[in-house]
């Protein structure tokens, strides 16, 4: 496992410009809100009209892309597919997605699984549930927000003090809520005084929403991985001692599964 600024390459020396730039128009399309004028685009990433033309009608032919009657552009088909593709890439067990998803079932709460993917605190399965708040940030593949979430805060747990410092100087910690911790000493308290066995944060990632996350026990001690459900925080403090008692126990139930699939 890589953490810290081993996972930070520099840019390399024979960088493609015009693919860091299609992928620069990518974030900026999706990250917009809505369909995206070609001149909105060129301005949000900051190039010329006519490159922005050029790069927009070749993602527009791959399928990354799609224009309206009106000019305008949205993401297109190709990204579920480069989605589905991540989804498979983080290769979760699958006794672990049911489990997941008999946690979400049992609890009526969303739960979430997350562990480092090339250094970074990753949410690789999420089984959504009608009791909690809806939280559209947090699916497969977002690897922002740890020192602001629960799971996040449960593995950076998991390292000593001055290689997360070096976690925290490489990604930041963006101030998500008025209640977002964004020194790297207030996490360090936070967690040091953290419920024994879990971790909890409230409306520091969303406002009006809270989460609770604990250890998965790694029998290699190589590979952390962490369990979290969310709620809305006056519904997570009255049912703190059974949603807790729930996670612990799929916890105890997914450790003892990665333990049987060790070799001897």
């Amino acid at each position: 496992m890589q953490v810290g600024s081993d996972c930070a390459p520099a840019a390399p020396s024979d960088r493609v410009r015009s693919v860091s730039r299609a992928l620069r128009i990518l974030e900026a399309v999706g990250g917009d809100g809505g369909p995206v004028s070609a001149k909105r685009v060129a301005r949000l990433c900051g190039l010329h009209l006519s490159t922005t033309y050029h790069l927009l009608r070749t993602l527009c032919y791959e399928g990354y892309l799609t224009r309206d009657e009106q000019g305008r552009y949205r993401l297109g088909l190709e990204i579920a597919d480069r989605f589905r593709d991540l989804v498979t890439t983080l290769d979760t067990p699958r006794s672990a997605r049911a489990a997941l998803r008999t946690l979400a079932v049992t609890t009526g709460h969303s739960a979430y699984l997350a562990r480092f993917v090339e250094g970074r605190v990753t949410v690789v399965s999420v089984a959504e549930a009608p009791g909690s708040p809806p939280l559209d940030d947090l699916v497969v593949g977002f690897d922002e927000a740890a020192h602001a979430t629960a799971l996040g805060k449960a593995l950076l747990s998991t390292l000593p003090p001055a290689i997360r410092r070096a976690y925290l100087h490489d990604q930041g910690m963006r101030r998500f809520t008025t209640a977002t911790l964004t020194a790297p000493d207030s996490l360090d308290d936070d967690l040091a005084h953290q419920p024994p066995g879990v971790f909890e944060e409230s409306g520091q990632f969303r406002d009006g929403v809270a989460c609770v996350a604990a250890l998965i026990d790694d029998p290699a001690r190589t590979e952390p991985w962490a369990l979290a459900l969310s709620a809305a925080p006056g519904r997570l403090r009255a049912r703190r001692p059974d949603l807790t008692q729930r996670l612990r126990s799929t916890a105890t139930h997914l450790a003892g599964a990665r333990a049987a699939a060790v070799p001897a």
